[in-house]
């Protein structure tokens, strides 16, 4: 080839790679000075979207709750923390509010991506490409969002008499709720437990303000709670107990660090009237634990009530609908670090019905290790200077 022709060649290719780099620059240019709203619609499409876009954001706070399921400073602070971590990216096309609203729409209330298609005049392509960048994005959070309790003795506590000083060394409750799952019709026996429907049996940590602080999600709706519990003790970035007691039900085994009540004896706060009062310690001991133990259901009650995916069998691979769980955790969080959430039923819903005694699994129910009794004789003296200081009020 001819110098000349070699040269004006490599001329040629130089400009080009250089308009692609413009290009690129300008399609995915940051958009941290532009009104999200205000982007110019070029389609009736585009026109569509705006409208509803606006919708959200010029809503009042209840009416934000009705659609995103959350009200509007949260969810504004949430768009915002990721542009500054660059979680998510504003592009020409599409801002983060837009992106994180989709994704709020699907698991706030487990719609298809062909109806929100219709909401948000994207492609499919589009947002499942999207919904994938925000789960991962609020997934990133876990760390700072679901964090070990802390070691104080909570308000709650020292403002009751009901618990302080008998509850002052717990530092949260924990429990396990089953979640549908939607599994290929050959796992389905698996994952099929008491509610006779494909379950995964999550199990979650939560504080004294509703929040919680370990999630394990993913096991089958079949598997014991005990059986759970030991894995989350045994992984490397498992359940940690520090110098604390979790509050748990009688599904799970009297243990250093896990006070559960006493089996076989009236518990649950409906089988309490006020002509039906506890008549020896271990009633008491057990109304008042179930008093405690109610925060971890008004949890779990709030988080299925406000993210509607998680109380509907989703429409997403189940290795997607672990994840889910754990994003939805995590931005329940998220909400009540700004304020009492709108959702969180009142104590008085979870009266609870009678408790069924569930056998232990052979590991737990064979178990006789003296630490495990002491334990156990360690309870019976709470239940019993609990008894001794009530007097006869008897509640």
């Amino acid at each position: 080839m001819d110098p000349r022709e070699l040269l004006r060649a490599q001329a040629v290719g130089m400009v080009v790679v250089l308009v692609a780099l413009v290009v690129k620059r300008f399609r995915y240019r940051s958009l941290e000075d532009v009104d999200p709203v205000g982007l110019i619609p070029r389609s009736e499409a585009d026109a569509h979207r705006m409208k509803n876009l606006n919708l959200i954001y010029n809503s009042t706070d209840g009416e934000c709750v009705d659609m995103l399921r959350m009200r509007k400073a949260p969810f504004f602070s949430l768009c915002d923390l990721f542009r500054q971590r660059g979680l998510l990216l504003d592009t020409i096309n599409s801002s983060i509010e837009e992106q994180v609203s989709l994704f709020l729409h699907v698991v706030g209330h487990n719609q298809r991506f062909r109806v929100v298609h219709q909401s948000f005049r994207r492609s499919k392509e589009t947002i499942s490409r999207q919904f994938r960048q925000v789960l991962y994005a609020v997934g990133e959070l876990r760390n700072e969002m679901i964090r070990p309790p802390s070691q104080d003795i909570h308000p709650k506590i020292l403002g009751s008499h009901r618990w302080n000083p008998f509850f002052k060394d717990c530092i949260g409750a924990i429990d396990g709720t089953h979640i549908l799952a939607r599994v290929p019709l050959r796992m389905q026996a698996a994952f099929r437990g008491r509610k006779h429907q494909p379950t995964q049996n999550v199990m979650a940590a939560v504080n004294w303000d509703l929040m919680f602080t370990y999630v394990l999600a993913g096991w089958e709706g079949s598997a014991h709670d005990a059986h759970i519990l030991v894995d989350a003790l045994e992984r490397d970035d498992g359940l940690r107990v520090p110098a604390g007691n979790l509050i748990v039900d009688a599904g799970y085994a009297c243990r250093p660090g896990f006070l559960p009540p006493f089996r076989g004896v009236r518990y649950h706060l409906s089988e309490y009237t006020s002509r039906n009062n506890p008549t020896n310690a271990r009633e008491l001991f057990n109304l008042r634990h179930s008093s405690l133990r109610v925060h971890v259901e008004r949890a779990f009650g709030a988080l299925k009530g406000r993210f509607r995916i998680l109380d509907n069998k989703p429409y997403h691979p189940y290795r997607t609908q672990v994840k889910l769980v754990l994003a939805c955790c995590i931005l329940h969080n998220w909400i009540l670090t700004f304020g009492a959430a709108e959702v969180v039923p009142p104590e008085a819903t979870f009266l609870g019905a009678p408790q069924e005694n569930e056998p232990l699994p052979p590991s737990n129910r064979d178990a006789t290790t003296a630490e495990t009794n002491a334990w156990a004789a360690a309870r019976d003296l709470l239940a019993n200077a609990m008894w001794d200081s009530c007097g006869s009020s008897r509640i």
